[in-house]
């Protein structure tokens, strides 16, 4: 397997219910992280970036979370219709999308 340009980490943990803090199963990431896989073969990009389910990654009240290394750049709030943007800008087009990127707050 060859190392890939950028790999993608979806957050899909979830939490049981009645917990105190939320998920980001609890906002729809398992539908982001199936249009990532989605993209990921329409576009046939495997031998250069890699999309991997996680675990929490911090931000729980701001998920779903998707972070992209090797820039280490973490949006959150992602939805399912984002995902071909962050393909088509970030992925492929190297410049990470302003609009969705998580706040200093939580990643900084």
């Amino acid at each position: 397997m060859a190392k890939p340009e950028k790999h993608v980490f979806v957050c899909t943990q979830g939490r049981p219910a009645g917990h105190p803090r939320s998920s980001c199963a609890d906002r729809g990431c398992a539908a982001v992280y199936d249009e990532f896989l989605w993209n990921l073969q329409e576009r046939n990009l495997f031998n250069r970036i890699q999309v991997t389910a996680t675990g929490c990654m911090g931000p729980c009240s701001e998920g779903p979370s998707v972070l992209v290394y090797p820039e280490g750049v973490m949006y959150s709030g992602v939805t399912r219709a984002d995902v071909a943007a962050i393909f088509d800008e970030h992925l492929e087009g190297n410049h990470p999308l302003e609009r969705l990127q998580v706040s200093s707050e939580f990643w900084g």
